[in-house]
């Protein structure tokens, strides 16, 4: 007797996902379900094609009407929100009235702050909320409590990430393998570190340092803000430092610096000859275009998390190191695997019962240790390299 899941969203990552969960989830049946049918359709197709069978179906619904979700929640086991993240309290309220687990990709920590407060009403229905999966901040903040495990006692956590293109081009040198929107929010506002043992707000675009990363040679790493969600919070009082950078190709920093001074993130509207428009729209029109990722671009996702502090007596220093690469057996990008195959695998703890009833934070609901050992079960490595301080 296998599970049966739903997939609220039928784009790349969910697609993944649902691959994932055919593979290894022990899946009796994925559901897929998008607005648009055609799209949930193709990535059905997609899916039982892959697998070489037939464990896959697709429905039409809208995400943003709770009721509509109802019936297709009932049975499930578990549900993934792939779909943007101001739907997921009302999708968190469905699959609690429904009776199903769910998963998301987080994307906004308010909203994640408010599913948690919902974490009685889960435990009374018997169903297990956990936000926050993906790459980021899901699979990189698992990262960084692996090597805390790692250590007997952890100090310091500081952790890398990029989604990047194998052959970069000029001017961009990076291609969008998401919603840019979401590049954007990324790019703006604060980040949330511990430093000192307090929590600090950084601001984006800041701290700009290089980083050797075979085999790409030498990246910008600079601070961004929506990866690091309640993990900070987490590990106040047990960590004295714990931050996050992303990682360019060189270059990037100056040109997207720029963009952000210039007010173009902005979403205050700006009045121009008679009109208002909202700054950020017209970057978005203008940019989105040229760097958004074709189909079968292939890309590289690096992640690095490097923990500092005791270890048998002695003070120590330990890097872990994943790297994806685009998928040509299956046309799977680094990113769509390393985002929906995050997702999956934690689907398949709630699933199986291992993460109990609640809403959990991500990096609490279950040991990273366990989270690292499925990772490789998917055939994605990862080093570990210690030194002496």
């Amino acid at each position: 007797m296998g599970y049966r899941y739903v997939i609220i969203g039928s784009g790349r990552q969910g697609t993944s996902a649902a691959y994932d969960l055919a593979r290894f989830g022990e899946a009796e049946h994925i559901l897929m379900a998008d607005a648009s049918l055609e799209a949930a359709q193709k990535a059905a197709d997609r899916v039982n094609r892959l697998i070489g069978h037939s464990v896959a179906s697709a429905t039409q619904v809208d995400a943003s009407d709770p009721q509509q979700l109802l019936p297709i929640l009932r049975g499930a086991d578990v549900a993934l929100s792939a779909v943007p993240y101001y739907y997921n309290v009302g999708i968190t309220r469905a699959c609690i009235e429904a009776g199903s687990s769910l998963n998301d990709m987080g994307g906004n920590t308010d909203v994640v702050w408010e599913q948690l407060r919902l974490d009685a009403e889960a435990r009374a229905a018997g169903v297990s909320i956990v936000p926050d999966c993906g790459m980021g901040p899901g699979l990189i903040n698992h990262m960084g409590c692996y090597v805390m495990e790692l250590l007997d006692e952890p100090q310091e956590v500081y952790l890398y990430d990029a989604g990047l293109p194998q052959e970069p081009v000029p001017p961009w040198n990076y291609q969008c393998t998401f919603h840019i929107n979401g590049l954007t929010n990324e790019y703006d506002g604060e980040a949330t570190f511990i430093r000192d043992g307090k929590i600090v707000k950084v601001p984006t675009f800041t701290e700009l340092e290089y980083i050797d990363f075979p085999p790409l040679g030498t990246l910008e790493a600079f601070v961004i803000s929506g990866s690091m969600s309640t993990t900070p919070y987490t590990h106040l009082g047990r960590l004295r430092r714990y931050e996050n950078k992303v990682l360019r190709y060189p270059g990037h920093f100056h040109t997207f610096e720029a963009y952000k001074r210039l007010g173009l993130f902005s979403e205050e509207p700006l009045e121009v000859n008679g009109q208002r428009v909202i700054p950020r729209q017209v970057y978005h029109a203008l940019l989105e275009p040229q760097i958004k990722a074709p189909p079968g671009m292939k890309d590289i996702c690096i992640m690095r998390a490097v923990g500092i502090g005791w270890k048998d007596g002695q003070m120590k220093k330990v890097t872990v190191d994943l790297i994806d690469r685009y998928d040509e057996a299956t046309g799977f990008t680094a990113m769509e695997r390393l985002t929906g195959w995050h997702c999956a695998l934690m689907m398949g703890f709630q699933a199986r019962k291992v993460i109990p009833p609640g809403a959990h934070r991500m990096e609490q609901a279950v040991p990273a240790s366990q989270v690292m050992e499925e990772i490789r079960k998917r055939g994605i490595s990862f080093t570990v390299k210690w030194e002496s301080l």
